[in-house]
C-alpha cells in the first residue's frame, strides 16, 4: 500500500498512464477498419471526428461552409466556431496519424495539467483525481472528442484565477465557449475574484481576437456568413434528441417531454442559489466545489451529451469526492458513478445491463444528477468557520 500511495503521489508515472492511454486511443482509432455511422451506408475512417476538424479548416480556407454535410468526406457535421477550426490548422497540417496522436495528447495532457495547477491540493490527491477519470478521458479520446480540453481549460481557469493570473484565465474560459458554447458557464467562477473589472475587460478583450481571428484567412463578409450559418445550425441541433442529461433523465423515468428551455433554466436557478452566499466567496472549499458544480451542471444539462462528454462531469466528481466529506452517502453516490457513469460503457459491464437498464433509463447522468445535487446543498448550509480554507491565494 505504501508503494501504491507513492506511485499514485508521482506526478511522472500518473503523467506517462495519461500519455499512454492517448497513444493506445490514437492508434486504435487510426488502424480499426472502417465502418458505417448512423443510417448512411458509406464507410468512413473510425476517427470521423477528427476527419471532421480536420477537414474544417480545409473548408474555411477555401472559403466553403463549414456548417454544410460533406459526405464525401466524414459523417455529421462541424458544430464548433470558425476560430476552432481556424486552431485545428496547426494539427491538419500532420499526416493524420501524427496528428491523431497530437490531438489527443493535447487533450489528455491540458487536463491533466490543470488538475496538477489546482492550489490546496496534494500530489496524492491530485494523483486519485486524475485516475478516478482517467476511464472517461479514455471514452473521449477514442471518440477523437475535444472535451477534456474543455474540461481542462476551466479547471485550468480555476487555478489561474487562484494566483490572480486573470488575463490567461479569461483566455481560458472564452476559449472554451469558442469550442463549445456551452463553455460559458465557466465565467460564474469569475464572481469569487476581486477586480472584476479587469476579469470583464480580459473577457472582452480575448472575445474580440477570437471573434476576428479567422480575419487571417477569410474576408470579413466570408466570417459573417460563417457565423450566420453556425448560428442556424446550432438553432436546428437544439431540437435534437435529450441525450444522456437531465431532460433524458426526466423522459425514461416519467415519461415527461420536458421543454428544454425550462429545465435548463430551473438549473440555471438552482446553480445560482448557493451563489447567493457571498459570505463564503472567501473559502476556498466554496470556491472549488463551485468549479465541481460547473463541470457537472455543462453536462448534466446539455441536450446533446453522449457517453464521451462525461469526461467533463467525471472530472467535477473527482474533485468533489476528493476534496469533500467522504461520509456514507458521499461514498455510495462516487461508487455509483464510477460503476453507472464511467463503467457501464466499457466491456467491463455486461452488455445485457447496458443494453436493457443503462440506455434505455438514462443511468449514466442519474448519479451525476445526485451528486450536483449533494454539491448544491453542501454549499447552501456550510458553515462560515475561519478555521476553512480561505481566501484567494496569490501563489
Amino acid at each position: 500500500m505504501n508503494f501504491l500511495s507513492k506511485a499514485i503521489s508521482n506526478y511522472k508515472i500518473i503523467l506517462a498512464i495519461v500519455l499512454l492511454f492517448a497513444l493506445a486511443a490514437s492508434f486504435q482509432s487510426y488502424f480499426q477498419q472502417a465502418r458505417t455511422f448512423g443510417e448512411s451506408t458509406i464507410k468512413y475512417t473510425n476517427y470521423n471526428n477528427y476527419v471532421i476538424f480536420k477537414q474544417s479548416f480545409i473548408h474555411l480556407i477555401e472559403n466553403k461552409d463549414l456548417y454544410q454535410l460533406y459526405p464525401k468526406e466524414h459523417w455529421d457535421l462541424f458544430k464548433y466556431s470558425p476560430t476552432f477550426s481556424l486552431f485545428f490548422g496547426a494539427l491538419a497540417i500532420f499526416p493524420d496519424l501524427i496528428g491523431l496522436n497530437l490531438w489527443n495528447i493535447l487533450n489528455a495532457i491540458t487536463l491533466m495539467l490543470a488538475v496538477y495547477y489546482l492550489p490546496k491540493v496534494n500530489l496524492k490527491q491530485k494523483g486519485l483525481i486524475v485516475l478516478i477519470f482517467l476511464i472517461e478521458l479514455m471514452t473521449s479520446m477514442q471518440n477523437e472528442q475535444s472535451n477534456a480540453l474543455i474540461a481542462g481549460l476551466i479547471i485550468l481557469a480555476f487555478g489561474l484565477l487562484e494566483r490572480q493570473h486573470y488575463f490567461i484565465a479569461a483566455f481560458c474560459v472564452v476559449f472554451s465557449v469558442f469550442i463549445k458554447l456551452f463553455g460559458i458557464v465557466g465565467f460564474a467562477l469569475f464572481l469569487f475574484y476581486p477586480q472584476k473589472w479587469k476579469l470583464i475587460l480580459y473577457t472582452t478583450v480575448w472575445i474580440v481576437i477570437l471573434f476576428l481571428l479567422p480575419l487571417l484567412v477569410v474576408d470579413f463578409q466570408q466570417l459573417k456568413l460563417l457565423y450566420l450559418s453556425w448560428g442556424n445550425m446550432l438553432e436546428a441541433d437544439h431540437s435534437g434528441s435529450y441525450g444522456f442529461s437531465v431532460m433524458g433523465w426526466l423522459q425514461s423515468w416519467f415519461g415527461f417531454a420536458a421543454n428544454k428551455l425550462s429545465v435548463v433554466a430551473a438549473g440555471v436557478i438552482l446553480f445560482l442559489l448557493p451563489l447567493m452566499r457571498f459570505d463564503l466567496y472567501k473559502k476556498y472549499l466554496f470556491r472549488i466545489l463551485t468549479l465541481s458544480s460547473v463541470l457537472l451542471w455543462i453536462v448534466i444539462f446539455n441536450h446533446k451529451a453522449e457517453s464521451p462528454t462525461f469526461v467533463i462531469a467525471m472530472a467535477g466528481v473527482s474533485i468533489w469526492f476528493i476534496i469533500g466529506d467522504k461520509n456514507l452517502l458521499n461514498s455510495i453516490l462516487f461508487f455509483s458513478a464510477l460503476l453507472f457513469t464511467s463503467l457501464s460503457p466499457t466491456d467491463i459491464f455486461p452488455r445485457f445491463l447496458r443494453e436493457e437498464f443503462v440506455i434505455p433509463y438514462s443511468l449514466k447522468v442519474v448519479p451525476c444528477i445526485l451528486i450536483w445535487l449533494v454539491i448544491l446543498y453542501k454549499m447552501i448550509v456550510m458553515k462560515n468557520e475561519s478555521n476553512e480554507l480561505q481566501k484567494p491565494t496569490s501563489l
